[in-house]
């Protein structure tokens, strides 16, 4: 990055407090700026993401029948993160967390289909960039509308949402192939039969696209799976960066399991004996699970898998209703137990992950970006509190016992109301929105949160509570601006 381009960055940064490592760094590195300390050290990062993919619905956590062979083998050479956290118990505000290391109530995205990413806050794409990262975005995007000039998906072409306009091509990413929100996981631009079999809008354009640019939508290769059509784009986008030899970040962001979930006949054969909504529950998991294997041997045939981080995880908990399971855990996507928000965590990176390990530390979607900002060369510093995240590579060098920073959660979802949590190494403070009544668990010995403890250990509830209030109030700052000043 040349001193001039130098410039306009800083000058787009402005005084963000929250991004103060990121000044700090650029300000230093001259005129030849940059994230890292040695261009040959910079390893391609890979973002995957399920939608609603429950904890318990992989082979390598227990479950008794599923075919997910490919994350199995991850776990087998990577690290499997046991007490892995979406940003929160729904989709938008998680996706949110992944790209900023802010929990998303400091920017205005509180649930699905509310707010965007905000033109102030800096996204990994755009931080990435300053060290020549080719930056891509491939599926589910979910942090605002993708057009205002026609009416497609939830908000897109509203007038009452034009101001949510944020695609991910205006926050940082070079190629997109993007939706709004969600799409049938076959056949994607097609409206299913449904559950029941007789939806009358049955073969009927779905109403949500594929967008590659402003005002340009894909036409072509749409039909059948659609983790496979994401991924016959992801692919492309890996050759080419790396016939230009420059590293890559890929967020590869999976509508499976999402609803409606349509499996194809190859992958529902599999679950034969299953109902058949079961088989394309389950067969659109194991589509996709296909398509994290072709991802990686495609790493493979290119010679850049050892160099490559790629994590896995998904948004939150699986969807009421569906046969997903959250393994032993409480509740389910919207909730703040266990099972709303405790998924799938997953990382391989040969170079640095030689032999692979199981962690109990809890670690959380909030934490890519301060992880890999510290894989790049340096480490947080200064205040930290706007970053909700915390540096993880401690953990992947064998260095770290515990976690530091506790996690804090809130969702405001209409279904269960207004609810607060803090989640440290062992314990979790969980309230409704009175501030009065309040419910400890200890997750080491009571994982199902089964017994609530917070009259047993009242100055464990007072701590966290301090802690949690701490929190939630340095987030209304955030979202009243002042990180921006």
């Amino acid at each position: 990055m040349n001193e001039q381009s130098r410039r306009e960055f800083l000058k787009k940064l402005g005084s963000l407090g929250a991004l103060a490592p990121v000044i700090s760094v650029l300000n230093g590195c001259g005129g030849t700026g940059g994230l890292s300390k040695s261009k040959q050290n910079r390893p391609n990062i890979i973002l995957c993401m399920a939608d609603d993919h429950g904890w318990g619905d992989t082979g390598y956590n227990g479950h008794s029948f599923i075919h997910t062979p490919n994350l199995d083998r991850m776990a087998k050479e990577g690290i499997v993160f046991n007490r892995f956290y979406s940003g929160a118990p729904v989709c938008s505000p998680t996706r949110g967390s992944c790209i900023t290391g802010r929990h998303p109530y400091r920017y205005g995205v509180f649930s699905a289909n509310v707010g965007h990413m905000p033109k102030e806050e800096i996204t990994l794409a755009e931080t990435l960039k300053t060290s020549g990262y080719t930056t891509g975005h491939f599926g589910k995007w979910h942090l605002g509308i993708l057009t205002k000039s026609e009416i497609e998906s939830n908000r897109g072409g509203r007038e009452k949402q034009a101001e949510h306009y944020s695609p991910p091509w205006d926050n940082g990413f070079d190629v997109c192939f993007s939706t709004e929100a969600k799409v049938p996981t076959y056949d994607p631009m097609v409206t299913p039969q449904g559950r029941k079999g007789n939806n009358p809008n049955a073969g009927k354009p779905y109403g949500t696209y594929y967008w590659v640019g402003p005002g340009n939508k894909e036409t072509e290769n749409l039909q059948g799976d659609d983790s496979r059509i994401i991924m016959d784009r992801v692919i492309p986008f890996i050759e080419n960066a790396v016939k230009e030899k420059k590293p890559f970040f890929a967020v590869v962001w999976f509508h499976a399991p999402h609803l409606p979930v349509v499996a194809g006949a190859e992958h529902r054969a599999i679950y034969k004996d299953l109902t058949e909504y079961d088989q394309h529950y389950f067969g659109c998991i194991t589509a996709m699970d296909e398509q994290v294997g072709r991802l990686r041997n495609e790493l493979s045939k290119l010679g850049i898998e050892k160099n490559t981080m790629l994590w896995y995880c998904s948004d939150n908990g699986p969807e009421r209703g569906t046969p997903g399971s959250t393994g032993p855990f409480r509740e389910r996507k919207r909730s703040l137990y266990e099972g709303g928000v405790r998924v799938p965590g997953l990382l391989v990176w040969p170079q640095k992950i030689k032999t692979s390990r199981s962690v109990d530390i809890p670690c959380s979607t909030s934490d890519y970006f301060p992880t890999i900002l510290d894989v790049l060369g340096f480490q947080m510093k200064g205040q930290p509190e706007p970053i909700d995240g915390t540096s993880l590579m401690p953990l992947i060098e064998g260095k770290m016992k515990q976690r530091v920073k506790p996690i804090g959660f809130e969702s405001q979802e209409w279904r269960i109301g207004k609810k607060f949590s803090l989640v440290d190494d062992r314990y979790k403070l969980i309230t409704n929105d009175d501030g009065q009544t309040y419910e400890l668990y200890d997750l080491i010995n009571d994982m199902s949160e089964t017994k609530n403890i917070a009259s047993q250990k009242p100055a464990i509830v007072k701590v966290m509570k301090q802690t949690l209030e701490r929190w939630r109030a340095s987030c209304k700052r955030s979202l009243a601006g002042v990180d921006y000043k």
